[in-house]
């Protein structure tokens, strides 16, 4: 007699279409995209709404009147005295000391202001103008700035870096690109420094960004100007010099005419200098002019409470007593190259896309730590890189971003920017837990190192409180801000650490699989 057969419990059905999430497939990708993008356009918006740095603070107030300060003099002064001391151009206030890319986008932004409101930019009597007009133009500047650079580079090199496939399997490829969209637009310092805070870094990391998206996909002089145009956007940008040159420099010398192919990029990189700098060559005196305003180094080795080395050993050594400019210049050029000097190096004798990407935040992150004249907004150089490997290296974003933007936070608080900053935060966390995203790659840490690692989240939790309810000691007016910089400062050298670790690796990583490194 046959048995009767068993029906094999079926496994439950995939959720359906209605109930995926944005970034989970099947979606389509071009709306999906949009939609993020939307999405990211309008947290910005939301943040723009509240105050921003120096609001009503007489009488340098902030950036916020730094910039509209800049295109006040680029607006109504010839360029030849843009960085010059002048009647009309007091350097002490607020004198323009970014390089000319950033004047002419001043300028540009001036000329708008000025065809709608031009008390706003009227020569020495717009000083300090603060209407909600004029706020309301102002935020637009860069909320349009962010729209014109910054997205299209994050949509181009989401294109590229999956295209490329660059560290991630297929499955990753097809499920995780649009979170990693997100993750890299939703950038919760990024937003409330440029639109809380009020700056323009959206322009200078777009421009990195597009050159990143360049290498990516094989358009190497486009990226040479791209960067050479970022470098020219915001000095800043020479964070990741180190990385672009060394990772291009490789590649070229495994190429047919290695030669060659160096003179063509530096053909273009000359090429674009020259053509931002022209306008202002018109002497020798006039472009040592420039340089120095670009380099105050008599504004010491760091400057409030920054998350780096010289800042945090500053409680034990105090470096601007015991040595003169000079000598400080000279130890901290000799520390940045030697912290960015392994990455360098690994991706000159073996470059990979995989690595250059971990090669741009370890050398923006040595910088960060070690050179001359760092703020603890430059945390935002090395924080690019990072979201550029969240699908790839997801727990150590996430850890970064959380220490990074705890690093602002005094600053954040001086703002008035508490608000933005927890629904920034939330926001941020919300969509890197939700499910689909990567942040469910588990690295393989012990118990104890895991309760290590725990305990400066649980002090950043306390100072959170602390900083905002208790009053510090009159002896010690600045403890909070310092043990928040210091415990920012370890977990930046654990991840610094980290990431150079994982970009040595990938040499053993790709002989065990037997990967041929895309050049």
């Amino acid at each position: 007699m046959a048995k009767p057969k068993k029906h094999r419990t079926s496994a439950p059905d995939p959720p359906t279409a209605a109930a995926r999430l944005p970034w989970q497939p099947p979606a389509p990708p071009v709306p999906t995209a949009l939609l993020i993008s939307l999405a990211a356009l309008l947290v910005r918006v939301l943040v723009s709404v509240g105050p921003y740095s120096g609001l009503g603070a007489a009488p340098k107030f902030g950036d916020y009147e730094a910039q509209r300060h800049w295109m006040e003099l680029t607006l109504h002064l010839p360029p030849s005295d843009w960085y010059r001391n002048t009647s009309d151009n007091d350097l002490a206030y607020w004198g323009l000391d970014y390089p000319p890319l950033s004047a002419y986008q001043s300028l540009l932004h001036g000329r708008i202001i000025n065809a709608s409101l031009p008390d706003a930019v009227a020569l020495r009597s717009s000083r300090g103008y603060e209407s909600t007009e004029s706020k309301l133009l102002m935020r637009w500047t860069v909320l349009s700035s962010d729209l014109l650079v910054f997205f299209p580079a994050a949509l181009w090199f989401v294109w590229a870096y999956l295209k490329g496939g660059i560290g991630i399997n297929g499955e990753e490829r097809r499920e995780g690109w649009m979170w990693l969209l997100a993750m890299v637009l939703i950038s919760p310092c990024l937003v409330l420094i440029d639109h809380g805070h009020f700056q323009y870094n959206c322009i200078s990391l777009g421009l990195t960004l597009g050159a990143i998206a360049g290498v990516l996909s094989r358009n190497e002089l486009v990226a040479a100007a791209l960067f050479t145009l970022a470098i020219n956007h915001k000095q800043m940008s020479l964070y990741f010099a180190p990385a672009f040159f060394s990772h291009l420099l490789g590649k070229c010398l495994k190429r047919k005419y290695p030669i060659f192919e160096v003179m063509k990029l530096a053909f273009v990189l000359l090429g674009t200098f020259a053509l931002v700098w022209w306008p202002l060559l018109h002497s020798y005196e006039a472009a040592l002019q420039v340089i120095s305003r670009l380099a105050p180094f008599e504004r010491g080795i760091y400057e409030d409470y920054v998350a780096n080395f010289w800042c945090s050993t500053s409680v034990i050594i105090k470096w601007k007593r015991l040595f003169a400019i000079k000598p400080l210049k000279l130890m901290s050029l000799s520390a940045t190259i030697l912290a960015f000097l392994p990455s360098f190096v690994q991706q000159v004798k073996s470059p990979s896309n995989l690595g250059f990407l971990y090669s741009l935040m370890n050398s923006s992150f040595s910088f960060y730590l070690f050179s001359y004249q760092v703020h603890e907004k430059s945390i935002l150089l090395p924080l690019l890189p990072a979201s550029l490997l969240a699908l790839k290296e997801p727990q150590m974003y996430g850890w970064f971003v959380y220490f990074a933007l705890f690093s602002m936070y005094p600053l954040i608080c001086r703002d008035q920017l508490l608000l933005q900053y927890i629904a920034a935060l939330g926001l941020f966390f919300l969509i890197y837990y939700t499910p689909g995203g990567s942040h469910g790659k588990r690295l393989n840490i012990s118990c104890g190192a895991k309760v290590v690692l725990s305990l400066p989240f649980l002090c950043s939790l306390l100072l959170h409180i602390t900083y905002l309810q208790i009053e510090p000691p009159k002896r010690y007016p600045f403890l909070f801000d310092a043990l928040i910089m210091f415990i920012c400062f370890s977990q930046f050298v654990i991840l610094t650490m980290y990431t150079n670790y994982k970009q040595w690796m990938l040499d053993t990583h790709y002989r065990s699989i037997g990967v041929k490194k895309d050049l």
